[in-house]
């Protein structure tokens, strides 16, 4: 909308700050930005209203710079995942010459698309079970590298050995945390985006599991946890052959597992 006559926005904020809206003055400007109509917009604030993630409601997130789609359902990237990002950055290095970055559960497609940004000589590929969140990463990644399917059974033979960077944000909420989680993720997100197994680390062991087989020699393998499950995760990376930092970064509240093969 490019102009507000008819919209009582002091209202819109107290009704955003009714539902728990922390940042609602920043929200209702968004929504504002967003809407076609006065109508239009009222309809964005009702679905706020009702609990529906704001990027939902938008239709899209801002992540490390990069905006990206967000169907319903779909998992919405959270900031603390920039440390991923900047890890791998930081390990391509200023002139990648088209190294092989693999975003295994990509969800929307924002870690590959962020590291791309960074990075734009890097050849990205990304993998996800969720239909809809293969077409939403298919919007900012090269639609042909964006695959549908579990973890690596997905991924081309051509990969094998040769992927310089792995990212991997898999889930590892433990499934008796979910019910504990917030609402916006708990009923907008699908449950397999969130729920790790009975420890949390189900999917991380599997991807752990995996990746020598995927990793060029001096590739690197990066795996958000949590700081409570960091110490099992570097168990489960040596039973894998792999050997294991672990990077914490207090502002994003993001620990990261920094993973090597020790072949």
């Amino acid at each position: 909308m490019t102009s507000t006559p008819d919209v009582d926005l002091p209202l819109l904020v107290a009704r955003l700050r009714a539902v728990g809206c922390v940042w609602a003055e920043d929200e209702v400007a968004l929504l504002l930005a967003e809407a076609r109509t006065p109508d239009h917009l009222e309809a964005l604030v009702a679905r706020r209203e009702q609990g529906v993630p704001l990027e939902v409601v938008v239709g899209w997130a801002d992540f490390a710079g990069v905006r990206v789609p967000v169907e319903p359902g779909v998992f919405v990237p959270r900031a603390r995942s920039a440390l991923l990002v900047r890890l791998a950055v930081e390990a391509l290095g200023p002139r990648p010459d088209a190294a092989v970055v693999v975003d295994l559960g990509c969800g929307t497609g924002a870690l590959g698309a962020a590291v791309a940004a960074a990075r734009p000589g890097v050849e990205v590929w990304a993998v996800d079970v969720d239909p809809a969140a293969v077409r939403c990463a298919r919007q900012v990644l090269p639609p042909d590298r964006v695959l549908e399917g579990d973890l690596y059974d997905a991924l081309p033979a051509a990969l094998v050995g040769r992927v310089a960077v792995l990212l991997a944000n898999a889930p590892y909420v433990p499934t008796a945390a979910v019910a504990l989680m917030p609402p916006e993720a708990r009923l907008h997100e699908r449950r397999q985006a969130l729920d790790g197994g009975s420890d949390g680390l189900d999917e991380q062991r599997r991807v752990l599991a995996g990746a020598a087989r995927w990793l060029a020699p001096d590739g690197l393998l990066l795996v958000e946890t949590s700081r409570g499950q960091a110490p099992d995760g570097v168990v489960a990376a040596a039973s894998a052959g792999l050997e294991t930092r672990v990077v914490v970064d207090d502002d994003l509240d993001a620990t990261v597992l920094a993973v090597r093969s020790t072949t």
